[in-house]
């Protein structure tokens, strides 16, 4: 059985990076990436792009955009940066403004934007960079902001719910409404009454909207939290897997390493810690099904895990 791998890295959190002259630096972030040039003179390099970088001026990358910093010849040359990753803001976004946020990044035309000096970004950005507790909660509610007002997401007005005849138009409406916080505490007995449907048809809708069945795309989304809380946060173990919805630790370290192939101890002892970054392939929570809906699927690459037992499912089920 091949195991899943997170790229686990800091979010939210102000970095400093120095260049020396004529070295170069490839951001490869998970998440849009905000970076200013603090000190001298740079270059974005990407295909037939080559774009100068004074101090102070903002680069903003999004999803699969890959480019290289240069410094240039002379002088030193230092950024500061911070980068936002969607999949841990699931007590801030619903599944569709995350959907949105994803699909946007992926945009050739929203994923690369570049913010001269002295634009009211840059002013920001050199204001966060000054701020004497840059991890700080009010830092960060700062970051999330400009994130929101430079990406702009096509969150197109749904109809009314009580106007919708159709179960699977249902179903699509509430996943795009319902913050994630909130689906990880729900069962599949109450989503099918939230959206007025048996639960043999919301079982065969569910599938073919997100890709996966209720109990695997909520297990998927515990198991993410408790990576977070894993990683940046002294929680005992038992209390991580109580706060991401497991019923007991046995059960959590029985999943865990099922899919992870180490208990969570051993994971935390690996990759816990602000500076900790786990190289391995990405999570692609999102995608496209064949009739142009918005699903969510896995890394396609990825092979087909084993079945979960039926004390994991019938516990994930409670």
């Amino acid at each position: 059985m091949k195991k899943s791998h997170f790229i686990y890295e800091p979010h939210l959190v102000l970095r400093q990076h120095a260049i020396v002259p004529k070295g170069e630096w490839t951001p490869r972030l998970a998440g849009p990436t905000f970076i200013l040039v603090r000190q001298g003179t740079g270059y974005f390099l990407k295909s037939q792009l080559n774009q100068e970088l004074p101090a102070g001026t903002v680069l903003m990358l999004g999803g699969g955009v890959t480019g290289t910093i240069r410094a240039s010849q002379i002088g030193a040359f230092s950024l500061c940066f911070f980068s936002v990753i969607p999949s841990r803001l699931s007590g801030l976004l619903t599944l569709g403004e995350k959907r949105a946020l994803e699909l946007t990044l992926l945009n050739p035309e929203s994923n690369l934007k570049i913010f001269p000096p002295q634009s009211a970004v840059a002013i920001r950005m050199e204001e966060l960079a000054a701020n004497e507790n840059p991890g700080g909660f009010a830092a960060r509610l700062k970051m999330l902001q400009l994130m929101a007002e430079i990406i702009e997401l096509d969150l197109s007005a749904a109809p009314a719910e009580s106007k919708i005849s159709d179960a699977g138009q249902r179903l699509e409406l509430f996943l795009k409404q319902t913050p994630i916080s909130d689906l990880l505490e729900m069962n599949f007995t109450d989503l099918a009454r939230m959206t007025n449907c048996t639960s043999r048809h919301l079982s065969r809708l569910f599938q073919k909207l997100v890709g996966m069945s209720f109990n695997d795309k909520r297990a998927e989304l515990r198991l993410a939290k408790a990576l977070d809380l894993l990683a940046t946060s002294n929680l005992k173990v038992v209390d991580v897997a109580l706060e991401s919805g497991f019923k007991s630790l046995s059960q959590f370290n029985q999943v865990f390493a099922r899919h992870f192939g180490v208990s969570p101890g051993r994971w935390r002892n690996k990759n816990g810690g602000e500076a900790a970054v786990v190289i391995a392939k990405k999570l692609k929570n999102f995608g496209r099904a064949k009739s142009g809906k918005l699903i969510f699927k896995l890394n396609a690459s990825r092979k087909p895990r084993q079945q979960a037992s039926p004390s994991e499912l019938n516990a994930l089920s409670v």
